[in-house]
């Protein structure tokens, strides 16, 4: 079996070259510690949410919401991410709602009745955060007139800066490389609100990787965030530090999506 390797989170095509920086990096740290099969190169074409993770995934990242639940016990996470981006604080992150800077909306009750653009409906910062800060104020009733699934989130934020649609929602990582790589494109747009936190998302390895190997991958992690040698690819992809986060923590997403039903919004809609 051929395993692979992916970045597919934060994957702009203008960051191909971070992404395989960091991969680089981290490949020579699993080969020095003995570990054969591991990918010389990324699998880019990867998607962000994935019909599964199959047994030949032998590192990726995936969004923490559906690890909760479409993915429940495919995968085994290896450590989370710190960021060095607005919205962040240690290995947690947050949605932000994103409008038209032309918007003449100023709070999330505004957007009641328009348009409002959705990555994925597995999605964490796309879905899940945003139906719990609109369950508080969304009086158990469809809040938008029309909600469209479109598979990107910086395709997403494209489509806002051209005023296609009245509001998306994307994480605050997202949208600080987008504005760093679409600086022309990041002038048309602003942000509205925040969505409640989260813990970030976790770098992972299907559930079938040998013990013995997830513990090489998570060393390997772990030296990769705090060796010196390796601060340019961590800088790259914005990265401070790599931590263990509590599993409790990731389940607490679905305290989110429980609360949203309670208040009669179980759905983004």
């Amino acid at each position: 079996m051929t395993r692979t390797a992916s970045l597919p989170m934060y994957n702009l095509p203008e960051m191909r070259p971070v992404n395989a920086q960091f991969w680089e990096a981290l490949h020579g740290l699993l080969v020095g510690a003995g570990l054969g099969g591991a990918p010389e190169t990324l699998h880019f074409d990867r998607l962000p949410v994935p019909e599964r993770i199959g047994p030949e995934v032998l590192f990726s990242q995936v969004c923490g919401y559906p690890l909760e639940t479409i993915f429940s016990g495919q995968a085994v996470r290896l450590g989370t991410p710190c960021y060095d981006a607005p919205g962040c604080d240690g290995p947690s992150h947050c949605g932000l709602f994103v409008v038209p800077a032309g918007s003449k909306m100023q709070e999330l009750r505004d957007l009641r009745g328009s348009t409002f653009l959705l990555n994925h409906r597995h999605s964490n910062s796309g879905m899940n955060l945003p139906r719990r800060a609109l369950a508080d104020i969304a009086d158990g009733h469809p809040f938008f007139a029309r909600v469209i699934e479109t598979g990107s989130h910086p395709g997403n934020l494209d489509r806002i800066a051209r005023a296609e649609a009245a509001a998306t929602a994307v994480d605050n990582v997202t949208y600080a490389f987008w504005c760093h790589y679409r600086p022309e494109a990041a002038r048309h747009v602003r942000v509205l609100a925040r969505t409640p936190p989260s813990p970030a998302i976790p770098f992972v390895t299907s559930n079938a990787t040998p013990a013995a190997t997830v513990e090489v991958l998570r060393t390997a992690l772990r030296e990769l965030a705090h060796n010196p040698g390796y601060v340019k690819a961590r800088r790259g992809l914005l990265m401070t530090d790599i931590v263990d986060v509590p599993a409790s923590a990731y389940r607490g997403l679905l305290d989110y999506e429980r609360e949203a039903a309670q208040l009669g919004y179980p759905a983004l809609a």
